[in-house]
């Protein structure tokens, strides 16, 4: 009977405890599903969120490389414009090139050239350094228009000493004259050139300049340092500059001639370089809009502010001097500053002379 009754206790306990471990398990495993699908939902939704808010806000809409026309009373226009084709350069061949310009009894006085390929991570400063040359001699004997652009594999020319490639503008200029121009050796100039420092030259005939150097607009430029960031303040680059899909979810696509730097609204904003203010006014499309007038055929626009700060006529001075506030105004999604860069009239890439 004792056995009988222990037998009893002991299936009981079995029972029970398969029926708890059960229970239990069911709910972990119920519970750990559940909980899975409810994360995979939430992280979908904050994905979108943020797709969302990556694709539309701080985004302005229209905005080409033509520049705006500004009216008291403007309705809606499409702005067009046309791009700024570039060239392909003219390849240069691989078998290094030597081209003896006189029967000089110094070497320093011979000019030779010869070519070197770039290679990945090579900036122009080192590639000056190794072959004991400046940066303006290689900038300027390549003609390169953007430093920071060098690609790897692209040929380069090399001379064997330092000095620029100048081009003559008028009639009648010699070689004396252009090396007391730039403030260099007129013999020298002469020499390698082999040429008279008297010989008269005609407009476009081009010669080296050894010892020259570029002036220092044209190295800010070409380096990319002319402009600076027209906030101070930390900024997202919302839209970049280039061919993009509507803002407004159209479906078409667009050029867009500037930058948009999505930023709290009321961040000040400052010309990028010292200049003259030559519009401020309202247009459909950039809302509150200025527009400065630099040197060498360079002009800047500013849009979407909530404030202008400034007047037709001003001078104002690269980060010192406040031109507005940012804003949402004409067509836009959300706060942002919509900067472009003219150059005689076409727009570039901001990002390629912003400092």
């Amino acid at each position: 009977m004792k056995k009988i009754q222990e037998c009893v206790i002991i299936k009981s306990l079995e029972n029970r405890f398969n029926m708890v471990f059960k229970t239990r398990v069911s709910r972990i495993v119920s519970s750990s599903i559940i909980f899975f699908c409810f994360g995979a939902v939430f992280a979908s939704a904050v994905l979108g969120v943020l797709h969302n808010i990556d694709s539309h806000k701080g985004v302005g809409g229209l905005e080409t490389s033509a520049m705006p026309v500004y009216t008291p009373d403007d309705d809606f226009q499409t702005l067009h414009g046309l791009l700024a084709e570039t060239a392909e350069p003219e390849p240069v061949q691989e078998v290094a090139e030597i081209i003896p310009l006189g029967d000089a009894e110094e070497e320093t006085e011979t000019l030779t050239y010869q070519t070197y390929r770039v290679k990945s991570g090579d900036m122009i400063g080192y590639i000056a350094d190794a072959f004991g040359i400046t940066q303006d001699t290689i900038i300027s004997v390549n003609n390169i228009r953007q430093s920071r652009l060098i690609q790897p594999n692209q040929y380069l020319k090399i001379p064997s000493m330092p000095g620029i490639l100048y081009t003559v503008k008028a009639n009648g200029e010699t070689p004396l004259t252009i090396a007391e121009r730039y403030e260099v050796d007129a013999a020298k100039c002469a020499l390698v050139n082999y040429l008279s420092p008297t010989t008269e030259l005609k407009a476009g005939y081009s010669l080296f300049v050894p010892d020259a150097e570029l002036d220092w607009m044209t190295r800010q430029e070409i380096n990319g340092d002319l402009f600076k960031k027209p906030l101070k303040a930390r900024y997202w680059l919302s839209s970049p500059y280039g061919w993009r899909d509507s803002p407004f979810n159209t479906g078409a696509r667009s050029f867009h001639g500037g930058i948009d730097m999505a930023v709290s609204s009321g961040t000040p904003i400052y010309p990028a370089m010292d200049g003259k203010v030559t519009t401020a006014g309202y247009n459909a499309t950039y809302g509150n809009y200025v527009i400065v007038t630099h040197h060498s055929g360079y002009k800047t626009l500013y849009g979407h502010m909530s404030k202008i700060t400034c007047k037709v006529g001003n001078f104002v001075y690269a980060q010192k001097t406040q031109i507005g506030l940012v804003g949402s105004t004409g067509l836009s999604t959300g706060p942002h500053l919509h900067f472009t860069v003219y150059k005689n009239g076409n727009t570039i890439n901001p990002m390629s002379v912003l400092n």
